[in-house]
């Protein structure tokens, strides 16, 4: 590079507003049981003026930036870029069959060159409206805890370990599994009849979270007896942990409804694909062929058929919100599961 070309470019760094970020490395992976259950990467942002922060990605929110920035600024002919095009780092492909969390420790160290590279673009692309609100810290991300960051961690040395004092685990709150619960998915527990749990915490009125044979998650509550119950306040769902919402869902059958809440790791404002929603249906009713609707002002059942539609049940969901009670972690719209050859939920014929 030629001297007064690195004077500018230096000019033009020196000249970008402090919270500009300017570096980023994936500090660790989480688990978010959410309607689907997916990995995400916990990502360290250092900014121009010195700060840091951690924000939390998915790999398709990374696909998603990396789209954007090619429809952008990807030049007609690579090997002569214009002054408002530059050549993108390479973004990991898709990856459909594997190991979820082996697919996202995989991808740890060409995502932490993908940022590398793409933060060490000219100054005008680190301007970019998309590429700041992707290494935006979000009002979410800063709420949230993060749990290891093994990559930020120092190494230390080995410590004789100090034997803590046995707790007496029955005087903790606890309930007896009155019958056999079979969980749907990794967030809720399966409970045999006779054994013990341990509660953590109150969901919401029907589901508890709690601990049994060394696995955390929830359960409805008519399944156990208690036998000693939580604290005033985990009872009124103030405790520690993850924050849970429930989802009604009705499935559609000849011979009557079945009603289920179906309980995830997800924020009330969680916009979730059409596809996420698909999958989690058909596992929580053991039904393949399904169709997604929901019940529109007048009480017409609306088929749901992509992503849009979702986002116009979403919509109109807390369009409605004042005028339905429900309990405050419950998302305010609901999902009726039909079987998809069977129209005369609709109440007409083709």
């Amino acid at each position: 590079m030629s001297q007064p070309q690195q004077l500018r470019d230096e000019s033009d760094f020196d000249q970008l507003p402090d919270n500009i970020p300017i570096s980023a490395t994936i500090a660790d992976i989480e688990e978010k049981k959410g309607f689907i259950d997916y990995f995400r990467f916990v990502v360290e942002v250092k900014t121009k003026g010195g700060s840091k922060y951690l924000i939390y990605r998915r790999y398709r929110e990374f696909f998603s930036l990396h789209q954007t920035l090619e429809s952008k600024y990807s030049p007609d002919d690579p090997d002569r870029p214009g002054p408002n095009a530059c050549v993108l780092p390479p973004l990991p492909g898709k990856i459909y069959i594997g190991n979820k969390k082996e697919i996202a420790e995989g991808r740890i160290p060409e995502l932490n060159t993908y940022m590398k590279r793409l933060l060490g673009l000219p100054t005008w692309l680190l301007l970019d409206d998309t590429v700041r609100m992707f290494f935006y810290q979000t009002e979410q991300d800063s709420q949230h805890a993060p749990r290891a960051l093994r990559r930020l961690r120092p190494p230390t040395r080995k410590v004789k370990t100090v034997k803590e004092p046995k707790m007496d685990l029955f005087s903790s709150p606890r309930a007896e599994a009155m019958f056999d619960f079979r969980g749907n998915g990794k967030a809720e527990l399966n409970l045999k009849r006779g054994e013990v749990i341990f509660l953590l915490r109150r969901v919401n009125a029907d589901w508890l979270e709690g601990t049994v044979n060394n696995q955390t998650g929830i359960f409805p509550e008519s399944f156990v007896k208690i036998i000693k119950p939580l604290p005033e306040s985990d009872s009124e769902g103030e405790g520690g942990g993850h924050t849970y919402s429930c989802l009604r869902c009705f499935l559609l059958t000849p011979s009557g409804v079945e009603t289920r809440d179906v309980c995830v790791q997800e924020a009330l404002t969680i916009q979730p694909t059409y596809n996420e929603l698909v999958s989690r249906m058909r596992n929580v009713f053991k039904v393949d062929d399904i169709a997604l609707n929901y019940r529109d002002p007048e009480g017409d059942l609306i088929r749901l058929l992509d992503d849009e539609d979702v986002q116009l049940m979403i919509k109109e969901g807390r369009r409605q919100q004042g005028r339905v009670q429900r309990p405050v972690n419950q998302f305010p719209w609901e999902l009726h599961v039909s079987m998809a050859s069977d129209l005369s939920v609709y109440g007409t014929e083709p």
